[in-house]
């Protein structure tokens, strides 16, 4: 079991033609199960031809049609990835991970409003985000799949280069990882740490958590006072950001200190208040989490 996308999942890629499309995709296919997960892509102009054997549509819903598709990847530009998100919702897909990054916020608030009105069943992850890997059997993102293994710690991060961190430190102490999810780093996006969180909490093959968080909004305060009154499960946790200065973006668009809310030991400190071991060091989320198994 896992959570999201296992060995069954059925993926398009929107934006399968362009350099990073490309690159990923073949990446993708490549891990584990990818041959037989990555189905189709969508280029309006492109229809009817193929990417190595993978078959291009016009649409998404015509992918869907023709593959049973059950998913889609976005690595579409910025000034047209928030209508690529919207037309994957509106032909029904369960699972939407949008990759790009620098989509205009105005365009995500637009977005995620129509997605509330309009009331669907579209899981997103994303966007500015790695992906989610379910390890040994599917990879939809930009995360190597090489330093992941299947095993039962859940991985939940808004910041790629530190899921990929935690990863391989767990992976140094012998511990795989059942999926691990990049929630990306702008301030209007989809699923949340608390999302992830309950999934986690539900998944019989999942024994504990490692929670990676960032300055920044309240994502991290709202997921820990879940976590004390429910969580079953061992969660560790750590926060990038202690030494930033308040009003300075630091490397994501959702990472800014504003009003003096947002700071790393603020959000430390809830963590810790509801119950949730922490580190300041993020060499030392690894050995953190096997002393809590």
């Amino acid at each position: 079991m896992s959570i999201l996308i296992n060995k069954n999942t059925r993926v398009i890629t929107q934006g399968i033609t362009g350099k990073t499309g490309q690159f990923h995709t073949r990446m993708s296919r490549d891990y584990a199960n990818g041959r037989n997960c990555f189905v189709a892509g969508v280029n309006p102009k492109k229809a009817g031809e193929d990417f190595e054997g993978i078959p291009i549509f016009a649409t998404v819903r015509d992918a869907k049609a023709k593959t049973g598709a059950n998913a889609t990847v976005i690595y579409v530009p910025p000034p047209f990835a928030a209508a690529a998100i919207w037309e994957a919702v509106e032909a029904d897909i369960g699972l939407v991970i949008c990759i790009t990054e620098g989509i205009p916020v105005r365009d995500m608030v637009e977005v995620r409003e129509r997605m509330r009105k309009a009331n669907k069943n579209t899981t997103l992850v994303g966007p500015n985000c790695p992906g989610v890997i379910t390890p040994d059997e599917i990879k939809i993102g930009i995360m190597p799949g090489h330093i992941h293994k299947k095993g039962r710690v859940g991985v939940v991060s808004r910041s790629g280069t530190l899921t990929y961190e935690a990863v391989g430190q767990l992976m140094e102490l012998g511990l795989g990882q059942s999926t691990c999810v990049g929630t990306g780093g702008d301030p209007v996006n989809g699923l949340k740490h608390i999302d992830v969180l309950k999934m986690f909490n539900d998944d019989p093959d999942t024994d504990a958590v490692v929670m990676v968080g960032e300055i920044g909004g309240s994502d991290e305060e709202t997921a820990a006072y879940w976590v004390k009154q429910n969580m079953k499960k061992p969660v560790i946790g750590f926060i990038a950001g202690v030494t930033a200065p308040a009003g300075k973006r630091m490397g994501h668009a959702g990472a800014i200190i504003s009003g003096g809310k947002g700071t790393a030991q603020e959000k430390l400190a809830v963590l810790e208040e509801c119950g949730i071991k922490t580190t300041r060091n993020p060499a030392e989320m690894g050995k953190l989490l096997k002393s809590m198994l």
